[in-house]
């Protein structure tokens, strides 16, 4: 059996390593739809790209869901605004809406239309290959670059906006390489998958410490247990990989959220907790927080 579940482990492991740290920005924001948003972009993309006669997984297809997500990116960008009489998340939420229905519109044209939405949502990652795990790791690689290269202006536009020139921009670059995210792990991973392995590891996280390096840590620790105990269930009990995972990421929030008060009462009663542990009044960030020398 170790066989067949080393290589979706693997590569849900991968997709966890980049979408914990976009989750922690996207909860700091408080915009948690925009994940799913741009996940049903992307599918929106590599649905239009199937129905004028590319094959899904080619690289034409994953240009079109780019291209899809660079718009939505677009969109988000300028949609934040602090004395906007409409909140951001509702312009996601629309956009999230008005993409799923497109997708179905444009799904029920095709014979292979219900199967289509169904891999849209829950992903193939039963079937990956060692080949695709490679492809989006090497992805992965990129974007981690360039939120290192950038790590500055990257951490100040979630984490102390105010500080932060030319915030659209960087706002537009953040999305940009979010989507490129979003993009590799759709077709594999599925929307709702995609969204769970953003949102819950953070969640977690930030149930037991508001520092920025220390969440990063513990929301890739927490979605590790979840994969792997995940996908492990779903070849034991011989059930559908990608909505069983996504309830392991559920039962893992509820176990990270039962087991709070226990410590919470332990720290009262001077019992003692690990330092990372501390929770904080503000997400804390060591390089967001820096003065910046350089604002552009």
């Amino acid at each position: 059996m170790l066989d067949l579940i080393l290589t979706p482990t693997v590569c849900a492991l991968v997709i966890l390593l980049a979408h914990a740290y976009f989750g922690l920005h996207i909860i700091k924001r408080g915009i948690i739809f925009v994940d799913l948003a741009l996940a049903q972009i992307a599918a929106l993309g590599s649905t239009v790209a199937v129905m004028v006669g590319f094959h899904a997984g080619t690289p034409t297809a994953y240009a079109f869901a780019y291209a899809f997500t660079l718009i939505g990116g677009l969109i988000f960008s300028f949609s934040r605004m602090e004395d906007s009489p409409v909140p951001q998340e509702a312009i996601i939420g629309i956009t999230f809406v008005v993409a799923s229905a497109t997708v179905i519109l444009l799904a029920s044209f095709s014979a292979e239309g219900a199967e289509q939405i169904k891999e849209t949502l829950t992903g193939t990652l039963i079937w990956v290959t060692w080949a695709d795990v490679l492809k989006i790791l090497g992805a992965y690689v990129v974007v981690t670059l360039f939120h290192y290269v950038f790590r500055r202006p990257m951490l100040a536009i979630s984490f102390t906006p105010e500080r932060q020139r030319h915030l659209r921009l960087w706002d537009f670059l953040f999305y940009a390489s979010f989507g490129f995210v979003i993009t590799m792990s759709v077709p594999v991973a599925g929307v709702l998958m995609v969204f769970s392995v953003l949102v819950i590891p953070a969640v977690i996280a930030f149930l037991y410490t508001r520092r920025f390096l220390s969440a990063l840590l513990l929301a890739w620790a927490s979605g590790t247990v979840a994969i792997v105990g995940g996908i492990t269930v779903s070849f034991l009990w011989d059930v559908t990989t990608g909505p069983l995972l996504v309830c392991a990421f559920g039962a893992a929030l509820i176990l990270a959220a039962a087991i709070r008060p226990l410590i919470v009462r332990g720290r009262a009663r001077g019992i003692e907790v690990p330092e990372f542990l501390a929770r904080e009044e503000q997400i804390v960030s060591p390089i967001a927080l820096q003065p910046s020398a350089e604002k552009s």
